[in-house]
């Protein structure tokens, strides 16, 4: 149902990778306009189980969710004014904040080695993501996104730290990636989907020819044009044969996003019940 601009729950989630989408999916449903902000470190690599490349193609669809990118506050209120939808956007955090009142801030950039801010009082509720958050330190809920520890931090320890162990997909770690192993401008001609063999060139980075890892599907690539820093992913193979999944989304950003509601579900209840006290 019709919500006018001032009840519309508003939600910006930093972050256009897979899991922000995952996330941003599960808001729209709830009835949050939504607002996924572009950060270029981490480069999103899953870009078909994400709205990323909405950035580039005005909308991107996943599941049933047709994303649409904005570039201005003014588009963003607007979308106030309308049923649910979600968005995407070059603008950040300090850009959206005087459209209005944020009524929930989700970190889901997942930047593993990066000092996270503090995100307290920038909104009604904040949430972070993965590693570097605490609930007595730089949010109000903290979310463990750590493969097989997944859900809701419920005191004031912080998040996992990266370990460097990359997540199992059948049972192939850390070798089914390519992470830059310097700086640089990256340029691919393959498209996500693509069946590729162990060796087979799938792109340059500053000119320097960059090899697949293994036999797969290519499940994710940064996007061709892409500056990158270093020690990031390039590109990710799945090698799961006939169960290869590249596009929509997966097992874990939709466990991730069921903790994270669980998290604004939460809230929600307590503030109920300290305003109408037994």
């Amino acid at each position: 149902m019709f919500q006018p601009n001032d009840q519309r729950l508003f939600a910006v989630i930093l972050g256009t990778n897979e899991i922000a989408s995952a996330i941003g999916i599960q808001l729209v449903r709830a009835g949050y306009c939504v607002v996924l902000s572009h950060d270029p470190d981490p480069p999103v690599i899953r870009r078909k189980m994400a709205f990323h490349d909405a950035l580039f193609t005005d909308t991107a669809q996943l599941e049933d969710i047709v994303a649409e990118r904005v570039d201005d506050g003014m588009q963003v209120h607007q979308a106030l004014c309308r049923p649910a939808r979600l968005l995407v956007t070059w603008l950040g955090l300090l850009d959206l904040l005087p459209v209005r009142h944020i009524d929930l801030l989700i970190d889901a950039r997942l930047q593993k080695r990066r000092i996270t801010p503090d995100l307290r009082r920038v909104a009604r509720l904040t949430i972070g993501l993965g590693p570097g958050f605490s609930s007595d330190f730089n949010c109000d809920v903290a979310v463990e996104t750590r493969p097989g520890k997944i859900g809701l931090v419920s005191d004031e320890r912080w998040t996992d730290a990266a370990d460097g162990v990359a997540s199992t997909l059948g049972d192939v770690g850390a070798e089914r990636f390519v992470y830059s192993q310097f700086a640089g401008r990256w340029h691919t001609p393959i498209e996500i989907g693509t069946r590729v063999y162990r060796d087979l060139v799938l792109g340059h980075l500053s000119g320097v020819p960059v090899l697949a890892p293994r036999d797969g599907v290519l499940r994710g690539i940064a996007r061709d044009g892409s500056e990158v820093p270093v020690g990031v992913k390039l590109l990710e193979i799945d090698p799961r044969g006939r169960d290869a999944q590249w596009t929509g989304t997966d097992g874990r950003g939709r466990a991730i996003a069921h903790a994270t509601i669980a998290a604004v579900r939460l809230h929600a209840g307590r503030r109920v019940s300290q305003w109408n006290p037994a």
